[in-house]
């Protein structure tokens, strides 16, 4: 898979496509999804533990809310970890949102997080980027998360 959030998101509505049009519905919502425009959403936390432990925490809570997402070519900042996962977004979760943690350490007991939550918008706008950022976001931060 690739780094490219749209191309990632347009599979993801192809598959969503697929499940009630066969092949067509797949290739008809994955060359939609092309075409709209993201809803994207940022925030920015601070955790008490260390980079290798608030790691393994998001991608823990990223693995119960939806599928981890592997990319190729995609190169983190130095010294940085990314954890992605297609988690469901929007009215009854069946809007993929691309949510990428990426985490730099800030000392022995401290991370720096970024929470990206990336989704595609039709005409209904539902911020499902924006609503999932904060959800992952608030379960990172709850202690014994």
């Amino acid at each position: 898979m690739t780094d490219d959030e749209d191309l990632i998101l347009a599979q993801a509505l192809g598959a969503v496509g697929a499940t009630g049009g066969g092949s067509g519905g797949r290739r008809g919502a994955a060359f939609a999804a092309r075409r709209l425009k993201k809803n994207v959403h940022e925030v920015e936390l601070s955790l008490g533990l260390s980079p290798s432990e608030a790691a393994a925490r998001a991608a823990d809570v990223l693995l119960r809310l939806g599928t981890p997402v592997r990319t190729a070519g995609a190169e983190p900042p130095a010294g940085a970890r990314v954890v992605r996962a297609l988690v469901g977004g929007g009215f009854g979760n069946m809007n993929p949102v691309l949510v990428t943690v990426t985490l730099t350490g800030a000392g022995p007991q401290a991370t720096a997080v970024r929470v990206r939550g990336a989704a595609k918008e039709g005409l209904i706008k539902q911020r499902a980027g924006e609503k999932t950022a904060r959800q992952v976001a608030e379960l990172l931060s709850r202690p014994g998360c």
